[in-house]
């Protein structure tokens, strides 16, 4: 018998993984740099922390969740998002008692029981980064923008960011309330007029086109924000303006999890098909509260990684084989092989990544070794090198190879591979 991934998994293989790892790097970049700290929380949680955080009216919890019990009876969940997770050790450990805001970043792998599909798995992962206790627009702006400086510096062009309002406790019920009058006007089916009476925002979010078509003409939240929200928002906007970063007013912009509250933002790519967005987030100021915690405004996002890689590959950024080694070693012979292993290991803490040929394979064979493996350099060890204490160098891509002495050849490397 032979197994297989589970439906709607996939195994992330070589070389493509390469581009996760770089993609995971790369997102996670601008936050460490902002000053966030890396945080990691378990894969499971208590079922209670995602029906009262995510929300019972969303299809995270009412339909995607992964949840079992637990042999001592307690009701766990795979972690379907990471934010309810991070809140609740904050909360736990009482983080919130020291100096605000408390700024995190963590990554991880995360499950939904969803339709599986191109850009959307049951397992997928993320890198995510909250500000956690301060209401500051700038403190959203800057999480805007340290996701907006990753995209960018995977090379990414063709993303584009929605902005959105959804109000705060003062200003959203007098919108719930017009969204309701409205929503129950429409021809829609029993589950969805359920969710009109629970969360009304959510029907915002469903993607089918017969339900979409009847909102055209829904309210918008925009119309209904008290005077704090509304220059809060136009703050964030300025913000955002001012350094640089070009967006889209969506007033229709509500995202799929029940806790945010004031800006919402979306990070869009349309090379991805269906699945358009790679990343997204929002301001959830009431959210500690939920799971029995303090007052902790907080903002943050999650960045698919999974998706991202999609999205340079439709920008053909996936072009080139993502190289993780620089030089690769070939020793000639048995004596050969016990001269170039210490160098192999010196060139390695010397922090030069460094692979060699294994199986006593020929010239020829090495070569091919040494071309697939993506390496600038080979280093070619023979018995007339080991007579001249030298080593030959390669430029796998000129073909150009000269003799270093063996004493000489770690700092002639490091010097090469700095140009």
């Amino acid at each position: 018998m032979s197994f297989q991934a589970p439906k709607g998994t996939f195994d992330w293989m070589p070389p493509r993984s390469e581009w996760a790892l770089i993609v995971r790097d790369a997102l996670s970049a601008p936050a460490r740099r902002a000053g966030y700290e890396y945080i990691e929380t378990p894969a499971f949680e208590d079922t209670g922390l995602f029906s009262r955080g995510v929300g019972e009216s969303t299809d995270i919890v009412s339909k995607e969740m992964y949840t079992f019990q637990s042999r001592g009876g307690q009701s766990l969940t795979l972690r379907p998002e990471g934010t309810a997770s991070v809140v609740r050790a904050v909360i736990e450990h009482g983080l919130y008692g020291g100096a605000l805001p408390i700024k995190l970043w963590y990554s991880g792998s995360y499950f939904r029981y969803e339709k599986a599909q191109a850009g959307r798995y049951r397992h997928f992962s993320q890198v995510g980064a909250e500000a956690l206790g301060a209401e500051d627009p700038a403190l959203d702006a800057e999480l805007i923008v340290l996701a907006a400086d990753g995209y960018a510096s995977l090379g990414l062009k063709n993303v584009r960011l929605l902005l959105n309002s959804l109000g705060c406790k003062e200003c959203r019920p007098a919108y719930r309330a017009a969204l309701q009058d409205f929503l129950r006007g429409l021809d829609l089916d029993d589950a969805t007029r359920q969710r009109i009476e629970i969360n009304p925002l959510r029907v915002l979010d469903d993607k089918r086109p017969e339900v979409q078509a009847q909102l055209v003409n829904a309210p918008l939240v925009t119309d209904h924000l008290c005077g704090a929200c509304k220059a809060y928002h136009e703050e964030v906007r300025g913000l955002l303006t001012s350094a640089g970063l070009t967006y889209t007013d969506d007033p229709k912009l509500v995202r799929g999890l029940d806790y945010y509250t004031r800006t919402t933002f979306e990070f869009l790519h349309d090379g991805l098909g269906a699945q358009s967005a790679v990343g997204g987030g929002g301001r959830y100021d009431g959210l500690s509260e939920m799971i029995g915690g303090p007052p902790l405004p907080s903002v943050g996002w999650a960045l698919g990684v999974d998706r991202t890689v999609l999205a340079m590959e439709a920008e053909g950024l996936l072009a080139e084989r993502a190289r993780h080694i620089d030089v690769f070693a070939i020793p000639l012979g048995e004596e050969a092989k016990r001269r170039i292993f210490p160098l192999v290991g010196k060139l390695r803490r010397a922090g030069v990544s460094v692979d060699m040929a294994f199986g006593g394979r020929g010239v020829k064979g090495a070569m091919k070794a040494a071309d697939r493996s993506g390496a600038r350099y080979a280093l070619i060890l023979g018995e007339r090198d080991l007579e001249a204490e030298a080593v030959q160098l390669k430029d796998l891509a000129s073909g150009e190879q000269t003799a270093v002495p063996l004493a000489e050849i770690v700092a002639t490397l490091k010097e090469k591979l700095t140009t």
